[in-house]
């Protein structure tokens, strides 16, 4: 059965069983590689993208559950609060390996577009589903607290 999706402002027809984790269907077939595959259980947070403005883990959302709505992907994240995550991450050097930054910086923009000023424990509580084999928490949390202050200036 056809499905269709809007992924980064394009809608596309996807031809696949409905129970397809939604990351498979950005990798694999629309090539969008920035989203990561972690863990597959949704308790790591690579595989972060927006729908509906929500930071939600694709490898454990159906196909079928993304019809009707806007999905983001890393590729497209925009807006000052991405500009503001982006700029303090580089300032901050947050990446090591790389592998978790894309979902680290898709869950901290949903972050600041839900609360502007974050404390360190809603940082905490939002960032707590993504996971940093390099362990750069710090690093992470003193540039969510950066870009609030660049986006709120």
């Amino acid at each position: 059965m056809p499905y269709e999706i809007v992924v980064n402002g394009r809608a596309h027809t996807v031809e696949e069983d409905g129970q397809t984790p939604l990351l498979w269907i950005l990798r694999d077939m629309l090539h969008l590689t920035g989203t990561k595959y972690g863990c597959g259980i949704a308790q790591c947070g690579a595989c972060t993208v927006h729908v509906d403005g929500q930071a939600m883990r694709s490898c454990s959302l159906p196909l079928e559950a993304a019809v009707g709505s806007q999905i983001v992907t890393i590729e497209a994240v925009a807006g000052v609060e991405a500009d503001a995550v982006r700029a303090a991450w580089v300032e901050r050097d947050v990446p090591q390996c790389g592998f978790c930054q894309s979902g680290q910086i898709m869950s901290a923009v949903a972050l600041l577009r839900l609360i502007p000023a974050p404390t360190d424990d809603d940082i905490d509580q939002a960032m707590s589903g993504n996971i940093c084999r390099c362990a750069t928490y710090n690093r992470i949390r003193a540039a969510i607290h950066d870009a609030a202050r660049t986006v709120s200036a």
